[in-house]
């Protein structure tokens, strides 16, 4: 919650920032791409790291570090130092991100994760909505610092506790995971290359760079593949990754924030340029989408354990591709019910989605690889929002183009005529997500759950333990 929240607050206040530090619109933007690609980048490495030292104690280094470096942003003098300590934020970020998701297998057992990951994901629902409204609020009253102190109380209070309150670690079976150092270097490097080629993919001048960083992204992840097959303790674990279950939910994970986070930028501009209304009349037309992510995250556990995996996400990611053709729908005439319906639809299915696909992918990891399953998760839903808007931006760029003399603002019939066609390319890569849910697992087990409760009623001739 502390780290969605710090996310949505910067959105509200770079604007400010940007005049206030004299910083151009690209440095400014770095202050984001910079965050992102860190965090995206060391995701799946800081989950090893929980793994072999203990997710509470990374949890507790993250969270300490990512209050400090919050603090540090609201002090800097000039745009250099909040770059770079946002870029320090994403390192903290990704410290602490998995960790909770490890934390929680470990102290769940498999049949009752799924209440846990809704409650975590109904929290970073409530950041979502908060966010824009406290760091306006915030930014408007006391300026744009002291955005970045509204988490640092809260977030130095739970790194203390997590260090001082003592949980038994649930036992190791076995030696320890090694750490992959090669690995998660070309791992890093892949999605590093990866993130920031589709953070530029749709700047204008920028093509050679755009194939630059896609080649190097490519090349970085086949020698990452070529090594992880014959590493001795490899970063992601082949049975792992190679699970009929992971692998589905992790793409389905990808497509879900894509198409959420695509609909999301598109529609913003849509209230703010075509409906002219000021951010927080905006930020009120688009409360449904945070608002159904809180109240859907809980009824998913539900119909999760009712129905299973292949049935519920199949189901919300058609939820989802809907509420996004209902947005490409809108235009000047529409009315707060209008979107309010789209968004509705659009929260409801991406927080169901969030909940099962997170929970397939955590039940399905053992305990001793929860740290490194959380990491896939958590770069899943980093790389998901930057593929989803990269594809908005370059499609509205190229369908609707710049009105004479007033660019970069377009007119309102040609965003209208290009919205359309962008929404609905977003609302195909959700059913692209339907599709794979199809191939996920009927009922919520892990593998050799059905052997193991045969062999546990038929371990003596009468049937009983």
């Amino acid at each position: 919650m502390v780290v969605a929240l710090d996310g949505t607050v910067l959105t509200v206040v770079q604007p400010a920032l940007q005049r206030d530090l004299n910083a151009s619109f690209t440095q400014v933007q770095w202050t984001s791409t910079g965050y992102l690609i860190a965090v995206a980048s060391l995701l799946v490495f800081a989950g090893r790291l929980g793994d072999r030292y203990g997710h509470r104690r990374i949890f507790a280094v993250g969270t300490l570090g990512f209050a400090l470096a919050s603090a540090g942003t609201g002090l800097a003098s000039d745009i250099g130092w909040v770059i770079a300590l946002r870029v320090a934020q994403g390192v903290f970020g990704a410290l602490l991100q998995p960790a909770t998701l490890g934390m929680l297998r470990a102290a769940y057992p498999p049949d009752r994760i799924g209440l846990p990951i809704a409650v975590r994901t109904s929290a970073i629902g409530v950041a979502a909505a908060a966010g824009p409204v406290l760091g306006g609020a915030l930014a408007t009253e006391l300026g744009w610092r002291s955005v970045f102190f509204l988490s640092l109380v809260p977030a130095l209070v739970i790194g203390v506790l997590a260090l001082l309150v003592r949980v038994p670690a649930p036992p190791r079976e076995g030696p320890a995971p090694g750490l992959d150092l090669t690995g998660a270097g070309l791992l890093a490097v892949a999605l590093a290359c990866l993130v920031h080629t589709l953070v530029g993919a749709s700047e204008s001048g920028r093509p050679a760079a755009t194939v630059l960083g896609g080649c190097g992204a490519a090349l970085a992840a086949a020698v990452f593949i070529r090594h992880e097959r014959r590493a001795a303790s490899p970063l992601i674990p082949p049975l792992l990754i190679g699970s009929a279950a992971v692998g589905p939910a992790l793409g389905i994970l990808v497509a879900a924030s894509a198409a959420m986070f695509g609909a999301l930028f598109v529609g913003t501009y849509f209230l703010q340029d075509v409906l002219e209304l000021n951010p927080l009349h905006s930020a009120l037309r688009a409360l449904p989408l945070a608002i159904m992510m809180i109240v859907s995250a809980p009824y998913a556990a539900v119909l999760l354990r009712r129905y299973g995996p292949r049935r519920t996400i199949t189901a919300a990611m058609a939820v989802l591709a809907l509420g996004v053709l209902v947005l490409s729908r809108l235009d000047q005439a529409s009315g707060p019910v209008a979107d309010g319906a789209g968004f509705l639809l659009v929260g409801a299915g991406f927080g169901t989605v969030m909940v099962a696909a997170t929970a397939v992918v955590v039940r399905h990891a053992p305990v001793a690889e929860a740290g490194v399953a959380g990491g896939l998760q958590q770069t899943a839903m980093n790389v998901g929002p930057t593929l989803g808007i990269a594809l908005a931006t370059t499609l509205m760029t190229a369908l609707a183009g710049h009105a004479p003399g007033t660019e970069p603002h377009r007119t309102d019939g040609a965003f209208l005529s290009a919205m359309a066609p962008t929404l609905a390319t977003l609302a195909a890569v959700a059913a692209l997500g339907a599709a794979a849910a199809t191939r996920l697992p009927g009922r919520l087990t892990r593998p050799g759950d059905e052997d193991t409760g045969r062999l546990a009623t038929e371990g003596t001739p009468s049937g009983r333990r």
